[in-house]
């Protein structure tokens, strides 16, 4: 009897927690829907009493959509790819390879876990400056690449798994490169696509790094797109909330797609409880 009450309030509570994380959502769609003198009616309402597409069409009308998404999915491709790369390399060779100042350099990631990503946004800045690459591309990808969590992440996966494999791909003559990419690295599906769905979702939602390499035109992403909708004496709620969901369509397919590695991946790294 005792169990079962538990197992109600913990219920309950989850529907609390859900209805909390789902009502934004909800109100997003409906005011997408509405006219901008509903939006600011006193008191608001929930349901459009009238309901338009009129934002869709003048978010289309007013914001480069299909040029902003094109340098939103390029960016967050070669993020993902080359952080997923580079994390597994470097979770690899810190989970199984010994080398000097191995724990030291581990501990070092470690700690840029706990500094604040804005602290980076000079250096960077500089960095991309230096090489010709403000307003491009690459600019907005390259400094995602390098990932202290992603570092982590592979280097959990890598550790949970068994050394059997490893010493067979040595007795066939196999090197420590071939076994991490023909051996390893295919066990580790579960966890690089957990990587590639956290990835994509904090390359698609950046907006401060965008707007400091590329603070105007068609090289803007989405976010930065979205965040000009908003005006210094006014904003047209009902284009915000459409541009806002169908900026957030493409995550949901990813997470969709990829939703059963993804939960498979942070089951085995260590971060359950």
């Amino acid at each position: 009897m005792t169990d079962r009450r538990g197992q109600w309030r913990l219920h309950v509570v989850l529907i609390i927690a859900v209805l909390l994380m789902v009502v934004p959502f909800v109100w997003e769609i409906l005011t997408s829907f509405k006219t901008s003198n509903e939006v600011a009616s006193l008191p608001p309402t929930l349901f459009p009493s009238d309901p338009t597409a009129k934002g869709y069409r003048s978010f289309f009308h007013v914001t480069p959509f299909w040029a902003q998404f094109s340098v939103s999915v390029m960016s967050l491709v070669l993020r993902v790819v080359g952080q997923v790369f580079v994390s597994a390399l470097a979770g690899y060779a810190f989970a199984r390879l010994n080398f000097p100042l191995r724990r030291t350099l581990f501990a070092c990631f470690m700690v840029m876990l706990m500094v604040p990503s804005q602290l980076f946004l000079l250096g960077q800045f500089d960095i991309m400056k230096g090489l010709g690459l403000l307003d491009t591309v690459p600019a907005l990808a390259i400094p995602g690449i390098f990932s202290a969590f992603g570092t982590f992440l592979m280097r959990q996966a890598f550790l949970t798994m068994p050394k059997d494999y490893e010493e067979a791909a040595r007795l066939d003559g196999a090197g420590t490169f071939r076994t991490f990419w023909s051996v390893m690295l295919p066990m580790a599906r579960s966890m690089i696509a957990a990587l590639a769905v956290l990835t994509s979702l904090y390359s698609w939602n950046d907006l401060l790094w965008p707007l400091i390499v590329a603070p105007a035109g068609d090289a803007r992403p989405l976010p930065v797109g979205l965040a000009s909708l908003q005006g210094q004496f006014g904003t047209d709620y009902p284009t915000l909330m459409a541009g806002a969901l169908i900026c957030t369509l493409p995550l949901v397919i990813v997470f969709v797609v990829l939703q059963r590695q993804f939960f498979a991946g942070i089951a085995n790294s260590g971060l359950k409880g």
